[in-house]
């Protein structure tokens, strides 16, 4: 069963590290599946014709190392190799892929579970000069909630990667289409974008912010949406028909924003970059806010 943080405005359930999503990519720590405003959703789904749903993502999923997972690359074909978050992942090819299905060794998890919070640590084996811990606090307050990171380098090597919340989000389970408004507190600047999936044209990038003059059948993709700029870590997603927006605001700055999503569904992406030294720690947070649109 989900763990429930709830208030008189929000609800927030959490899968616990070995319930229902065991897949590769996804952090099991806090699996935030469904987040809920006055019992209106606002949380969505990776994908809405999957087979096995418990290798998709949902809700306000995070991971870590998107591009490559720790340790890697000086893992040898057959041996093993850190994927933050999860566990232990055995090497099968020369390219790392998140969306593969590796086999796992789970970490070794703990949980601490109050009214309003929910505490889960992630222990990991020492493998190839790597390790760590990882302490994740989700915290209910009175109309948002902060997700809390303590990222401790309990190996040899340096620790280097990144980590990012997806935001599968929806309002009230509408459609994404005109009655959304995507805001940023930087310039957009398509040109300086790495890369731009848009096959309709129905994603409308404007100068602060971005629109829909229709309801997307196909995926759309933007990265690199700062064009490589350290900027402040936020966004803020309107819906004017629900009159509700949901906004993401990190400790940290960032240079990487990515933005993916289909007709169910739309993910605005933080990227933080992290770097730890054998014996040290990083800490960051992200904090939701949700309210209603005058």
């Amino acid at each position: 069963m989900s763990h429930i943080l709830k208030n008189k405005n929000l609800e927030i359930h959490v899968d616990l590290p070995v319930e229902n999503y065991n897949f590769s990519r996804f952090d099991w720590t806090g699996k935030i599946v469904e987040v809920k405003f006055q019992n209106i959703l606002l949380s969505s789904i990776e994908s809405t014709d999957c087979q096995n749903e418990h290798h998709f993502g949902k809700g306000f999923y995070n991971e870590f190392g998107i591009d490559t997972a720790l340790g890697f690359d000086e893992t040898d074909i057959g041996g093993w190799f850190h994927k933050i978050g999860v566990g232990l992942l055995k090497k099968d090819d020369r390219q790392y892929l998140f969306s593969k299905n590796y086999e796992i060794k789970p970490a070794e998890f703990n949980i601490i579970s109050e009214s309003t919070r929910l505490l889960i640590s992630c222990k990991s084996k020492a493998v190839n000069g790597y390790s760590y811990l990882l302490e994740k606090e989700i915290e209910l307050q009175e109309n948002s909630f902060t997700i809390k990171y303590c990222l401790k380098n309990t190996g040899e090597k340096d620790i280097i990667t990144d980590e990012y919340v997806h935001n599968f989000t929806a309002i009230n389970k509408e459609l994404i289409g005109n009655n959304y408004i995507l805001k940023f507190q930087f310039q957009l600047k398509p040109e300086l974008f790495a890369d731009t999936v848009n096959p309709e044209q129905k994603v409308d990038i404007r100068q602060n912010d971005i629109k829909f003059n229709s309801s997307p059948k196909e995926q759309f993709f933007f990265s690199n949406l700062t064009g490589s700029e350290n900027v402040e870590a936020q966004w803020e997603l309107i819906n004017l028909k629900s009159k509700i927006g949901i906004s993401e605001t990190g400790s940290f700055q960032t240079n990487k924003v990515n933005l993916w999503g289909t007709k169910h569904v739309i993910s605005p992406e933080l990227f933080v970059n992290i770097f730890i030294k054998p014996g040290q720690s990083a800490e960051w947070s992200r904090n939701y806010n949700v309210y209603k649109v005058k």
